[in-house]
């Protein structure tokens, strides 16, 4: 009688291999050969953290709210219609699903499949959600996250076994301007649908974002520098323009510098830099214009003139230091400021959101919008609470009658205006 051996996991079977190795991992069984070298580390980071294997993927959503605010803040919403073309229509296609998280693994952008986005919901792999190792334990978005570079993660090598009939492919895009992480960018899809070349086309993909943004980076250089050189020109002494990440634009009176090393908080007003000494910052439009102190005399004072007078053209006239320029205002904008010109002494983001909303819930739409609002008006407006800056004059010019200053605006900040025929 002919005897056959026993046939057990071999190279052609990789999935029970995998299986196999996780199964003596979390038994502390190191006999059984390991994984492949990426995934071995990752189990061992998340057994560290305590991360329950039978747990289930579901994890806390962000409010809408929450959402729309680090939309608006990641540079990656720049870029998400080159993503959504270099991936989203592929993954429709392979029956998968597109997946855009920032720098915490908190997914902001979905697209692809129908199907799959359904069965995506089972799993929580929604907008808000959290995929972070700590939290979801061995995933492409979360291992990418650890490990910096791009990652498949196929079926058993996902260490929560409710991710089993999943794969997903992962990679990180780092910002051109300081190399920090802004999000990653992941295919992820049912484990029939896997493909070994996913992982390169979604690093393709994100080293495409990433070469966008340093285009988008040298258009904004060249904008700030048409700006900047006029100043410069007729201020004289040693200056700089630089961006908000201290890469220069113009350069008066000394040697130029590739980039500038900026405190991580910079404001108007002096301060000391290690590599040039005490100098006075001041803001302009998409920079900083940095001159070195030479023992000229202080800057004249600041003055901000905000035009409510006409419903379509609501604007902010600044004068400063090193000239004079206006900000176009959305309705909202135009609210806020008008709340914080009635109330010198400051508002907390709460009292705003009551101001402005009626709601002194709605603290991130607040902060959101002050936070935009900056990237214009940093040099008159502070925080901790939120007001004109010290020094800074403030003027409103109304509408010639009460009733038509703002009149579609809702915040019963200017409800009250009106209806005391006057400011209050």
């Amino acid at each position: 009688m002919e005897t056959r051996p026993v046939v057990g996991p071999t190279a052609s079977d990789p999935v029970r291999l995998v299986h196999r190795a996780r199964e003596a991992r979390l038994a502390g069984d190191r006999t059984v050969p390991a994984p492949r070298a990426e995934i071995d580390a990752s189990w061992e980071r998340v057994l560290r953290s305590g991360v329950d294997p039978e747990q289930s993927p579901e994890s806390e959503l962000l409010e809408t709210d929450e959402i729309e605010h680090r939309r608006r803040s990641s540079a990656l919403g720049e870029v998400m219609p080159s993503l959504r073309d270099g991936l989203a229509a592929i993954a429709d296609a392979a029956q998968q699903i597109l997946v855009v998280t920032d720098p915490e693994g908190r997914v902001l952008w979905r697209q692809g499949h129908a199907a799959v986005m359904r069965l995506a919901k089972d799993i929580c792999l929604e907008e808000g959600a959290a995929w972070s190792e700590t939290t979801t334990g061995t995933n492409a978005i979360g291992t990418a996250l650890a490990t910096r570079v791009p990652v498949q993660v196929h079926s058993a090598e996902h260490f929560i076994r409710a991710l089993h009939g999943w794969t997903c492919a992962a990679a990180p895009v780092r910002d051109p301007r300081d190399g920090r992480l802004m999000g990653i960018v992941d295919i992820s899809g049912p484990a029939s649908t896997f493909h070994p070349t996913t992982l390169a086309l979604v690093g393709s993909v994100a080293a495409l974002a990433e070469s966008e943004l340093r285009a988008r980076h040298l258009v904004a250089i060249e904008r700030l520098r048409s700006v900047a050189a006029p100043i410069l020109c007729r201020l004289g002494g040693r200056a700089l323009a630089v961006d908000p990440h201290g890469w220069l634009a113009a350069v008066s009176g000394m040697p130029p510098v590739d980039r500038l090393p900026l405190p991580k908080s910079l404001r108007p007003g002096r301060v000391w830099l290690a590599s040039l000494g005490m100098c006075r910052v001041e803001p302009l439009p998409g920079g900083w214009l940095v001159q070195v102190s030479e023992g000229h005399a202080e800057a004249p004072p600041r003055r901000v003139v905000l035009d409510l007078s006409r419903e379509r053209g609501l604007v902010a006239h600044v004068a400063g230091p090193v000239g004079t320029w206006t900000v176009r205002l959305s309705p909202r904008h135009a609210e806020l400021l008008y709340a914080l010109a009635l109330r010198r002494e400051g508002r907390t983001a709460a009292e705003l959101a009551e101001d402005v909303f009626g709601d002194a819930t709605r603290t991130v739409t607040v902060r959101a919008e002050i936070s935009r609002m900056r990237r214009h008006l940093a040099e008159v407006l502070a925080h901790r609470p939120y007001r004109f800056g010290e020094g800074v004059e403030v003027e409103v010019v109304h509408p010639a009658h009460p009733a038509d200053l703002l009149p579609r605006s809702t915040a019963p900040v200017v409800v009250r205006a009106r209806t005391n025929a006057g400011p209050v």
